[in-house]
């Protein structure tokens, strides 16, 4: 399938181990400053050493001058990073898979908590807009703390069109929004080959989106405050569905 490797910067010891230990992102620059302890690597300093020749090591007063703002932990990695533009091959591979579909997100960090969350509840992928959007940014992939390099991510140019692939291959494509035509989120069967799809932070899905989901499901308030933080409701939805699967075996 088309991919996209694009230029991204990671900082941080958690963020430094999953991509030198990755094999979708390729390592182009590491800096450290001087004063960078390897032991805080925990035993994992052979990853280190791996790439010695891709390392610059700065000393303490220019690496705080150039990355003063940052909390970098002492180290911050230079790397590119596949982006798929359509689903990969092994989408169809096997009888029990997940994704992800966000429309239309806005906010960098609830994107980077999406992905973070999404890789820690066995996702296969997450599938976002080329259009109304944010991209996938350095940022994004900060907050996702490593877990965007276990995850396939998907730029769709037609949401639309990968959600019929999906349905032609046998998944199920489930809306999650606030509706009184939704049923309750745990009363949904969410196992086997399924697709999650979550709207924008304010506006929900889109009406044309939401059309091609086979059914909507909902998470009911018991609050004040009638909403959940969209990275929130994923977290709550992806659990659900593992709890099903654990459940049944």
């Amino acid at each position: 399938m088309d991919n996209n490797n694009n230029l991204y910067k990671v900082y941080g010891i958690n963020g430094a181990l999953a991509i030198m230990d990755s094999n979708s992102c390729t390592i182009n620059e590491i800096i450290l400053s001087s004063d960078f302890q390897v032991e805080r690597l925990n035993n994992q300093s052979k990853l280190l050493a791996k790439y010695r020749s891709k390392t610059q090591i700065l000393s303490k007063g220019k690496f705080k001058n150039k990355y003063d703002s940052l909390r970098t932990q002492g180290i911050v990695i230079h790397f590119s990073y596949k982006v798929y533009n359509y689903l990969p091959e092994n989408t169809l591979d096997s009888s029990n898979k997940c994704y992800v579909i966000l429309d239309s997100i806005k906010d960098p960090q609830n994107l980077g908590q999406i992905l973070r969350t999404s890789e820690c509840a066995g996702v296969d992928g997450v599938v976002i807009p080329d259009r109304r959007s944010v991209s996938i940014t350095s940022t994004v992939l900060q907050v996702s703390q490593g877990a965007f390099c276990n995850l396939n991510i998907i730029v769709s140019k037609n949401i639309k069109y990968l959600i019929n692939e999906l349905k032609e291959n046998k998944y199920w494509v489930i809306g999650l929004e606030n509706s009184i035509n939704s049923k309750n989120w745990y009363e949904v069967d969410m196992q086997g080959k399924v697709a999650f799809v979550f709207g924008s932070e304010g506006g929900g899905i889109r009406p044309i989106v939401r059309k091609y989901c086979d059914y909507m499901a909902t998470i009911p308030m018991l609050g004040t405050v009638n909403s959940l933080n969209i990275s929130a409701s994923v977290s709550a939805i992806l659990f659900e569905r593992n709890r099903q699967i654990l459940k049944e075996k």
